[in-house]
């Protein structure tokens, strides 16, 4: 059994899932995906426990990176493979064009694919696919609220200094 907690964020409210060994989603809803279960005492699970804690300081401004074990679910391989190159090599504070990731994740995968599989990731901010941009522009981002993807990634590359602040 999964459990599900919440964080308000200035993004919206983000719900997180553990399965008490990995963090099996991020969303923004405030209620959970089939199979969890709301934990009003989330001390029953340490996991997630941190992962809110975590979330909470990367919001505040005082965590650049995530440490969370994470289960991707079930992907194809070229899909893992991409989600763990953004993963372990596009830092806080940095972007990549989608066909920078293609070429980085070592696939075959073209750049038009890339944004497919960013709205495949099943933990958006801890694998960071707001970060993926495209080369004349910010791209798509379907987290967020229903809506505001495109708002909501602004926001968290100006938050991480990727982007500067807008004037509007």
């Amino acid at each position: 059994m999964s459990a599900f907690g919440t964080l308000a964020t200035p993004v919206g409210v983000i719900g997180v899932v553990s399965d008490g060994a990995a963090v099996t989603r991020v969303t923004w809803r405030t209620t959970p995906p089939g199979g969890s279960v709301v934990v009003p005492d989330t001390g029953s699970d340490p996991l997630l426990v941190e992962a809110l804690a975590q979330m909470a300081a990367y919001f505040d401004g005082t965590l650049r990176r995530f440490d969370l074990p994470v289960d991707l679910g079930p992907q194809t391989e070229a899909t893992r493979a991409v989600l763990t190159a953004l993963h372990e090599t596009v830092a806080h504070g940095e972007t990549i064009t989608y066909g920078g990731l293609a070429a980085r994740g070592g696939t075959d995968v073209p750049a038009r694919g890339i944004g497919s599989i960013m709205g495949a990731n099943p933990v958006p901010l801890i694998v960071p696919c707001h970060r993926v941009v495209a080369g004349d522009g910010l791209g798509g981002y379907s987290g967020g609220e229903e809506g505001h993807g495109l708002e909501t990634k602004r926001w968290l590359l100006e938050h991480e200094g990727a982007l500067p602040t807008s004037l509007f």
